[in-house]
């Protein structure tokens, strides 16, 4: 059930997501705050955190300026935190960096706003399994948990059976929300 006094967090894991997009749309330009108005289903909007690690400047330099515009028109939207972690670069170009700190403040905030009671329902964008035994505590501490997950019914199958409610995105979901 959606009601509208029902005060929302939303959490998204900006790397799974542009991933997920990439891989079910083949495109990544999305608008981000009205992604997040659909998913809200007219119920209060307490925050939205956008979690992501910035390329290397030096590293990969013009997908650097790419993706600082985009933090830079994330960051217009209201009630929105960016919260950067970082990537690290060994091996490179050899071997693709690797993110660090990105689930864990993901994790951590969702954790600590379900302890002071700062929403009634987390919902969590992200494909990524890891992130099954934090919705579940925060199910335990009395608050509903919802997952927006792209592509097929048979992705994601832990964070499916955790959830309280599933929100499919796909191509009719996605109708206006497209750059």
């Amino acid at each position: 059930m959606v009601y509208r006094n029902d005060r929302v967090m939303i959490f998204i894991d900006g790397s799974n997501m542009y991933h997920s997009l990439k891989d079910n749309f083949h495109r990544t330009d999305i608008d981000l705050h009205k992604f997040c108005d659909k998913l809200l289903e007219k119920r209060r909007l307490v925050r939205i955190y956008y979690y992501n690690a910035p390329v290397g400047r030096r590293e990969e330099p013009e997908r650097y300026q790419s993706q600082m515009a985009f933090f830079n028109s994330v960051k217009m939207i209201p009630y929105l935190e960016l919260r950067l972690g970082r990537l690290v670069y060994s091996n490179w170009p050899s071997s693709p960096p690797y993110e660090k700190g990105v689930d864990i403040m993901l994790t951590t905030d969702m954790l600590t706003h379900s302890f002071k009671n700062n929403y009634d329902i987390a919902i969590l964008v992200s494909e990524d399994g890891d992130y099954t035994g934090a919705l579940q505590a925060v199910k335990d501490n009395g608050k509903n948990v919802e997952v927006a997950l792209f592509g097929k019914e048979s992705t994601s199958v832990p964070l499916r059976e955790v959830a309280d409610r599933i929100v499919s995105i796909d191509g009719r979901f996605m109708r206006g929300c497209w750059k």
